[in-house]
């Protein structure tokens, strides 16, 4: 009589994430990444063309983008930590205040550095940068004063974004800020008699302002509609829930975004310093358009992985994923598209170009280490204990401290090719250990998966 009832027992039918469903999540937030990458080589491209082209791309990228990136770095996870977070109105509430709170106390440091003397204490004393570009980079940092705030207020909404299933979203307000990044350099170019690093800062600042309007914009109707009708979380997220979250992403980010005005220093003490410089922004953008696609993936592991039977696909597409770009980046650097990139397309003098062409070959294990990262670090996340992560980015940072400090002392290789080779070596480092320390908790992930698959239960694909 049981085995009578059992085998009238309907099949359990176990939802299975597909392919194609990952693609759909990941493909709008790769859109959205990769157009804020085409947005630096915009940037140089516009600046190059330019009076004293070395003079302001190294003002611009030696100085100016990595200070923004330090002063903004307790922010930039918040769209990690509002993907993951972001799941009835008092949590969002909660997330929200912080996000208030700390845009203010860092737009308020970012102007302590931009228009007092401790300008001069961080660039002159700390970077050494070359006594050409501390001006100009000055006038560039004074103008990005928005910046901060206005990425915390839009990678915080675009996290919620995220969250609630509208991730194209997000790629339209990256197209709004590119649109306006144009209309600007349009400007600029157009009169001609303003110094490129002015016209570049001014370009990224109202283009960071105009997304954060977009993204305030429509995510009202996602927090009226949804966000406000989500279930109330069982167990309330606290104060302490969040910063034992935040604050592992908090250092994270801090660390990663050190090796940033660390390698300026460096390179600011190494032969070809300002030509380095110069390049160095140019080629940090095109890198950063084949690693957007991975780093893109992150938020779909975050978003996703809280489904059953999810982590197969998921690690399947990182395989694809990592292989595919790292095959593009291949081609692109032993093709003529290499030359066409660096002299047209980014107006390099010749010598430049070929600096840059040459680190090309330096920067190839970069975009395959982003994919993996995103899987190792979204796999992190799943399980909430962030610390890892935080430990991964400290042995990037003593690697690529190590490596910096090595090349500087020797004093005899171009800095340009150390600071590659330190980013390069370092992000291998950090992935070696990601995948150490996400080891137990994808175990457990699979267990789970596997005890869905009972002899009566069918995975079936969703999209």
């Amino acid at each position: 009589m049981a085995l009578l009832e059992t085998l009238r027992m309907p099949e359990t039918k176990i939802i299975q994430l597909s392919i194609r469903r990952i693609f759909k999540t990941w493909w709008p937030l790769a859109a959205s990444w990769l157009l804020m990458g085409i947005e630096t080589p915009i940037l140089s491209a516009a600046v190059a063309r330019l009076a004293n082209p070395e003079i302001n791309l190294a003002a611009y990228g030696g100085v100016v983008f990595p200070l923004a990136m330090i002063i903004e770095s307790p922010i930039i996870m918040l769209l990690a930590a509002s993907t993951a977070l972001s799941k009835d109105w008092a949590s969002y509430a909660k997330l929200r205040r912080f996000m208030l709170v700390a845009g203010v106390a860092l737009t308020s440091l970012h102007v302590l550095v931009a228009f007092s003397p401790l300008y001069y204490v961080v660039v002159v004393g700390i970077i050494g940068a070359p006594e050409a570009i501390v001006e100009p980079a000055r006038y560039g940092l004074m103008i990005m004063t928005p910046w901060t705030w206005s990425i915390a207020f839009r990678r915080f909404n675009q996290g919620v974004l995220i969250r609630f299933g509208h991730s194209q979203t997000v790629s339209i307000g990256t197209i709004v800020r590119l649109s306006m990044d144009a209309l600007v350099l349009t400007i600029g170019y157009w009169l001609h008699n303003i110094p490129g690093v002015v016209v570049a800062t001014s370009a990224i600042a109202m283009g960071v302002m105009s997304e954060a309007l977009y993204i305030g914009i429509v995510v009202r109707s996602v927090i009226r509609s949804e966000l406000r009708l989500a279930p109330r979380l069982a167990q309330a997220l606290t104060w302490a829930d969040f910063f034992r979250f935040y604050l592992p992403l908090v250092m994270t980010s801090l660390l990663t975004l050190l090796a940033q005005p660390i390698g300026s220093a460096a390179i600011s003490r190494m032969p070809q310093a300002i030509e380095s410089l110069a390049v160095w922004p140019v080629i940090s953008g095109l890198i950063f358009m084949f690693r957007s696609l991975g780093l893109a993936f992150n938020e779909v592991v975050v978003a996703l992985l809280d489904e059953r039977q999810s982590a197969a696909n998921l690690q399947r597409f990182a395989a694809w994923l990592g292989g595919l770009i790292s095959l593009a980046m291949l081609v692109l650097t032993v093709s003529p598209l290499a030359e066409f990139w660096f002299g047209r397309v980014s107006a390099l003098a010749p010598d430049l170009a070929a600096m840059a062409k040459t680190g090309l070959w330096i920067a190839l294990p970069m975009p395959l280490m982003a994919v993996l990262q995103s899987w190792y670090q979204g796999v992190i996340l799943h399980g909430r204990n962030t610390r890892g992560i935080t430990e991964a980015v400290v042995v990037y940072l003593v690697s690529i401290g190590v490596i910096l400090f090595a090349g500087a002392a020797w004093g005899r290789a171009t800095g340009l090719f150390v600071g590659i080779a330190a980013i390069s070596i370092s992000m291998v480092a950090q992935t070696i250990w990601l995948r150490y320390r996400s080891r137990a908790q994808l175990i457990q992930i699979f267990k789970e998966d596997q005890t869905d698959l009972s002899p009566l239960a069918q995975p079936v694909s969703t999209d």
